[in-house]
């Protein structure tokens, strides 16, 4: 399994909430912030999408998609000068997730989707990613997001059996495919494992770790894994994912034990043991330093 889909895998959706736009002009939406990540399709129409920390507008077309990796507060609208009422007050008319609003003009339909992310896990995700991420239907790159998004807009305009549920599985799989297409882009140039898919011998390195976690590694045999010396290795390491490789790894063994101490019943020398540590003691130490708290503090309160 390569990094990207061990880190979906590994992430532990609690809760996706979904809704239809039917915006018609004049319209004027403010969505109010949400603790996880949002992401937004354009199915058909046109917009004006305005991010609290952005100064300008960013219009958008069908077929364009966005993703607030924590959720900030937007506002969507036919115009930049139109005024915009809280979501909060519109929802309330909201009929099998979709809602009707507007002045009854031309017709611009939104999927909007709220994912509520298991907080531990999610970081690996939502800490890498800048506040906005903006997917144009022309960008390079995104031919396979394109045909998702073309998939849910025939299924919003079917409304077959069932189609509730294909447009929430579409959603999620728009999800990974923006956060790919965003991995593969210059503008994925801040140091972290995203940036990191991206390299073509890091991103080995990162397969072996991902894959063989348990594995007494070295920097120099990581180091082989990536067909490069050590020292050269260190550096490129440090330079592209922004720490160093036993630190890494050791970040990653520990959300394994994170995840083996909330979901199954293992005496803390078994974990240990699972995620490569000789002794429950360094384990335990390695624990503590990485996630704050004792492995016993977490199985009790995760």
């Amino acid at each position: 399994m390569d990094p990207l889909s061990e880190i979906f895998v590994g992430i532990r959706v609690e809760d996706a909430v979904y809704a239809r736009l039917n915006l018609t002009a004049p319209y004027g939406l403010r969505l109010e912030a949400y603790d996880h990540a949002h992401l937004g399709v354009v199915a058909r129409g046109n917009c004006y999408l305005s991010v609290d920390s952005i100064p300008e507008p960013i219009p958008l077309t069908g077929g364009d998609c966005w993703l607030l990796a924590r959720g900030h507060a937007h506002t969507l609208r036919n115009s930049p000068s139109t005024p915009a009422r809280p979501y909060a007050e519109v929802r309330r008319h909201k009929v099998d997730n979709q809602v009707d609003f507007g002045g009854g003009g031309a017709l611009t339909t939104v999927i909007t989707g709220n994912f509520t992310l298991d907080r531990e896990t999610s970081k690996w995700i939502t800490d890498l990613l800048p506040p906005l991420i903006v997917f144009k239907v022309e960008g390079v790159n995104t031919g396979t997001l394109q045909a998702t998004v073309r998939l849910l807009a025939a299924e919003l305009e079917a409304q077959e059996m069932g189609s509730g549920v294909v447009i929430s599985r579409l959603a999620d799989i728009i999800f990974v495919q923006a956060i790919r297409v965003y991995a593969t882009s210059e503008e994925c140039s801040e140091p972290g494992w995203l940036r990191a898919l991206a390299d073509r011998q890091i991103s080995l390195t990162l397969h072996s770790i991902h894959e063989n976690f348990q594995k007494p590694w070295t920097v120099a045999t990581l180091a082989t894994t990536a067909g490069m010396s050590r020292s050269a290795f260190a550096a490129r390491f440090k330079e592209v994912v922004g720490e160093a490789p036993l630190e890494y790894l050791t970040r990653w063994r520990m959300r394994k034990a994170s995840q083996l101490l909330r979901q199954e019943n293992h005496k803390l020398a078994e974990v240990a043991v699972l995620v490569g540590y000789d002794s429950e003691g360094a384990f335990s130490n390695a624990f503590k330093r990485v996630l704050g708290v004792s492995p016993g503090a977490y199985r009790r309160h995760p």
